[in-house]
């Protein structure tokens, strides 16, 4: 145990000193820009290039902080302990109720001896609270919280997004206009202002995986068949679930939040200004904004990095604290591969409160063994599936920066 926290100590420590010196080469970086801008604010082909080199440096520590800090998660998540102590006098009657269906002992140990064992008989019972309508089995329930979790680090969406539980269709009343007060005279009638409510429907689209095991792989004992599963279910749908949930077009797949987005400023030229930014900023209403960030990708955060603002400071900071995103004027940005490129026509940014787009997942994740199709190659397959669905409840809550298209 001490070991391991000696070692969470110099990972913590390193992710620290990685942290101030990614600020320091940032501030290195802008200071060298600003001294080679020449009197009409270019910069030489030569400069230019030191800077991008500078710059790359800066990108190249923040992915290495990234990785640490997903090494110390993994870390304290393995030192926990394995089982809890008894603390209730042993007699007493303080008996913890016994788990019933996908959440019972039993069901966990039938589920993976079915994954594991071909024709294994004596587990249908267990499994058979558990079966789906096309031919697998619902996870676990502990394994479902593992699955989601893998997920949520997968698909970074998953944390800022609203995520509830659907068993079918659901529709969901939005206030499209709302009441108001107004003055009366003494005695006279209360005026009679009411919302105005719409609604939004959402259901489940099916997101699937084919996962190929060797038998030798499989039946060695020492092989964690539940942690290789969930990782690489996560990879798989946690990358499409992304892709969706920010640029799908609702054809089979959720509708995602960029083409969903108000319009919040077009930018006339073909690169982003500080008025462009600013004018994104101040589109969104105030109570949006309380927790509202930036969505973007990487090409656009470098063409942000060299912005500054009417006091000369540069709009884009890196962190310096553990666990919290780089800043644009001081809201948290996120970047993804998923957003547009910065070019005519596209939604390269998008500003806004994204609590107000809703993931329904519904009923449970599952699971089904193949025995015969891969067979000839040594291996057993795996189909994994889930139903989700996706959509921006509130377009306003969520505004976007338009390129003109050419023409």
């Amino acid at each position: 145990a001490g070991i391991a926290h000696s070692l969470r100590r110099t990972i913590m420590d390193t992710i620290l000193a990685l942290r101030e010196k990614r600020k320091n080469l940032w501030d290195a970086a802008k200071a060298f820009l600003d001294t080679a801008r020449d009197e009409n604010g270019m910069v030489s082909a030569e400069d230019a290039a030191r800077y991008d080199k500078m710059e790359a440096d800066v990108v190249n520590l923040g992915k290495e902080i990234d990785r640490l800090e997903r090494q110390q998660q993994l870390d304290a998540q393995l030192a926990q302990p394995t089982s809890s102590p008894i603390t209730e006098q042993p007699g007493t009657g303080n008996q913890v109720p016994e788990k019933k269906g996908c959440v019972s002992l039993a069901y966990q140990k039938a589920f993976w001896d079915s994954i594991r064992h071909k024709n294994f008989i004596d587990v249908q019972n267990a499994l058979s609270v558990g079966t789906d309508a096309d031919g697998g089995y619902l996870v676990p329930d502990e394994f479902e919280h593992q699955l989601i979790d893998k997920l949520q680090e997968e698909n970074f969406f998953r944390s800022l997004a609203t995520v509830i539980h659907t068993s079918g269709d659901r529709k969901i009343p939005v206030v499209t206009g709302h009441g108001e007060a107004s003055w009366m005279e003494e005695n006279g009638l209360y005026p009679d202002s009411q919302d105005t409510f719409g609604q939004q429907s959402i259901g489940a689209y099916k997101l699937g995986t084919a996962i190929r095991v060797s038998e030798e792989l499989l039946n060695d004992s020492a092989f964690d068949l539940e942690s290789y599963i969930a990782g690489e279910f996560a990879r798989r749908i946690g990358t499409k679930e992304e892709e969706a949930f920010l640029a799908g077009d609702g054809k089979n797949k959720p509708t995602g939040v960029f083409p969903s987005a108000e319009l919040g400023v077009m930018a006339n030229g073909a690169s982003i200004t500080f008025d462009d930014v600013i004018d994104l900023y101040h589109s969104l209403r105030i109570p949006y904004r309380r927790k509202a960030v930036w969505l973007l990708n990487d090409a656009t955060i470098k063409a942000l990095r060299k912005i500054k603002d009417n006091n000369g400071n540069y709009i884009w900071q890196p962190s310096v604290t553990a666990g919290t995103p780089d800043t644009i004027l001081n809201r948290p940005c996120y970047c993804t591969s998923f957003a547009p490129e910065l070019a005519a026509g596209s939604r390269p940014m998008l500003f806004g409160d994204f609590s107000y787009y809703w993931i329904a997942d519904r009923e449970s994740r599952s699971f089904k063994r193949l025995n015969e199709l891969y067979a000839a190659n040594g291996q057993i397959g795996f189909l994994a599936s889930q139903r989700v669905d996706g959509m921006l409840m509130l377009k306003e809550a969520v505004k976007a920066l338009e390129m003109k298209a050419k023409g």
